[in-house]
């Protein structure tokens, strides 16, 4: 959840904004990126400071796999992934209603954006929280951190313009074995669900390959990014709307608790964090953006340390540093890298 989390969704859709927004004049592109007709300086005078709102995005991604284990206590996964692009929808459509925004036209553009959907939403957030069942929210978050990882190596292959070099291949064969510390293989992955474990890696490598698929059919389709995403997780409530009566039926009872941390998870974590990282890559720019990404494990550790009570062993921290360090790798660019 790079969407949520450390890649996802609106890593994809935020990076792919910043590289179209010169060929795109739509009017949350043109509110986002200058002053255009209005009082733009007044309107930036009046925005919270972007630090702040980075800190915020941060911390309401790194609690959302703690809000998905809660989740799951109440409710099955499907339910969980549901509410939760319910939630997120409500809040991405109220803002298309106050800018005026209107959702993409064309069958061809509505197919690309329901593979969209399921790459990017559908599919890791339900990993998500059917990993959560068996492994705790920390080791979640850090699996989550390895996106930018299976991104770089995705991008070796499938990305002709991305060529490789010792830097970020180091950074590439560092990241895993952070991952590989974290799992703690010396000692055959003791303790560990590997199910649960394999499910939040592949919900992890969903966002990547979500993102290649964006960047080769959506970019620079002349939409704004807002209807977009809001189109997005429409569809993608549609898959959930589908799947889950199927699989998991209709709750007997709702639960406060789990309701409310659902209803969090989705407003917050996936309708305000999206509305948040775009402010952010207009004003300061994809890469100082993306540093959120190495932010969230950290705190959704703390977080289900210090309120969930999960335990924590040595290697999860030295192991996510290590993920984190080599993630950061992958990110240079330059003659150098």
């Amino acid at each position: 959840m790079c969407y949520e989390i450390a890649s996802g969704i609106v890593m994809v859709m935020s990076t792919i904004s910043a590289r179209t927004r010169s060929r795109t004049h739509s009017p949350a592109t043109a509110d986002a990126t200058g002053p255009g007709p209005g009082p733009g300086p007044a309107k930036s005078r009046a925005r919270l400071d972007w630090r702040l709102r980075f800190g915020l995005l941060s911390l309401i991604w790194g609690f959302s796999f703690l809000l998905i284990k809660v989740g799951t206590e109440g409710y099955a996964p499907f339910q969980v992934t549901l509410g939760r692009l319910v939630f997120g929808t409500a809040v991405l459509v109220a803002a298309m209603a106050v800018k005026r925004e209107r959702l993409p036209r064309g069958a061809r553009l509505w197919g690309h954006m329901a593979v969209a959907a399921f790459l990017l939403n559908a599919l890791p957030f339900s990993l998500f929280a059917y990993a959560e069942l068996t492994i705790p929210s920390t080791l979640a978050g850090i699996c989550n951190a390895t996106s930018p990882l299976w991104g770089m190596a995705l991008s070796l292959v499938a990305l002709s313009e991305d060529r490789p070099s010792r830097v970020r291949v180091a950074g590439l064969g560092l990241g895993f074995l952070g991952v590989l510390t974290v799992l703690g293989v010396w000692q055959g992955f003791h303790g560990l669900d590997a199910t649960g474990t394999a499910m939040a890696l592949l919900a992890s490598l969903s966002y990547p390959v979500g993102w290649i698929y964006v960047r080769r059919t959506l970019a620079g389709t002349g939409n704004s990014h807002l209807s977009m995403t809001g189109g997005q997780l429409l569809i993608a409530t549609v898959q959930l709307a589908v799947v889950t009566p199927l699989f998991a039926g209709v709750p007997g009872h709702f639960a406060l608790v789990p309701l409310l941390a659902v209803a969090a998870l989705g407003a917050l974590g996936t309708g305000l964090a999206v509305l948040i990282q775009y402010g952010l890559v207009a004003e300061v720019g994809p890469t100082t953006a993306q540093m959120v990404t190495y932010f969230i494990p950290v705190i959704a550790t703390a977080a289900g340390v210090a309120i969930l009570g999960e335990s924590l062993r040595w290697t999860t921290p030295v192991g996510a540093v290590i993920v984190l360090a080599g993630a950061a790798l992958t990110q240079v660019r330059g003659k150098g890298a």
